[in-house]
């Protein structure tokens, strides 16, 4: 089960959230400094994201799934949230540039899925920015915070995701290095925790983030595993399963 909206949006008012919320910002400014005349997507749960992004943009669309619930964003204009199933996307083929997705594939029941219904409604070229909790990181570890729900992910495990699904992976990164307390995030202290955490121990960060890049060409298949099988003994006399080669008839 997804964890609830409500709670999702109610993390976000605290420390850790906010804390969370400027890491993660952080990273996604520098990837795309400028989003005019896109149309960005956020699956999951993004208005956090949103909210702070896209200046200029042409369309944003925050696509929250019916298992977790949705809240009406932003709240003082035109709702800009959608509620739907997420292997079947309200959306037609190829309608947004860039697309996030946070606290989404670590609690989807199918995430190959997911990301192949993403492929759809992404453009040619267009990019996705994928945020999971890291798997050797401490946020994946505490229940107290959404990253604490679900399934965390590897780097190798995001990658074969992604190159399944038919993306490209471009960039990779790591955020969220603060300890998930409120101590360690409050004021701007998960800054300084960021900035050493990048320079000392750079695989130990809360979240992993990847770009990657919509592929349009012709695809790869995957490399088949050979498998030994092993059958029944059949009765009788083993016969060859192509005829026996015949002699040429001799004209006499």
């Amino acid at each position: 089960m997804r964890s609830d909206a409500v709670e999702i949006d109610r993390f976000y008012t605290t420390d850790q959230g906010m804390a969370a919320q400027a890491m993660i910002l952080r990273r996604i400014a520098a990837l795309w400094p400028n989003l005019k005349d896109y149309d960005l997507l956020a699956m999951g749960y993004g208005p956090p994201l949103l909210s702070n992004l896209g200046e200029g943009a042409r369309r944003k669309v925050a696509f929250m799934p019916a298992e977790q619930g949705a809240i009406r964003w932003p709240g003082d204009h035109p709702s800009l949230t959608v509620l739907g199933e997420e292997a079947h996307l309200p959306f037609p083929d190829s309608m947004f540039d860039r697309i996030i997705l946070i606290h989404a594939l670590e609690e989807s029941a199918s995430p190959a899925h997911l990301l192949r219904e993403l492929w759809r409604v992404t453009a040619p070229q267009g990019r996705i920015a994928l945020i999971a909790p890291n798997r050797t990181g401490l946020w994946a570890r505490v229940e107290a915070t959404p990253f604490g729900h679900g399934r965390p992910f590897s780097k190798g495990q995001l990658s074969r995701l992604l190159v399944d699904a038919a993306f490209t992976p471009t960039a990779w990164s790591r955020a969220l290095y603060a300890p998930p307390w409120k101590w360690a995030c409050k004021d701007d202290r998960a800054l300084g925790w960021e900035r050493a955490g990048e320079k000392f121990w750079s695989r130990l960060g809360g979240l992993i983030m990847a770009e990657a890049i919509k592929q349009t060409g012709a695809l790869t298949p995957r490399r088949a595993r050979p498998v030994r099988v092993r059958l029944p003994a059949l009765e009788g006399r083993p016969a060859p399963a192509l005829s026996p080669r015949r002699e040429p008839i001799e004209d006499k």
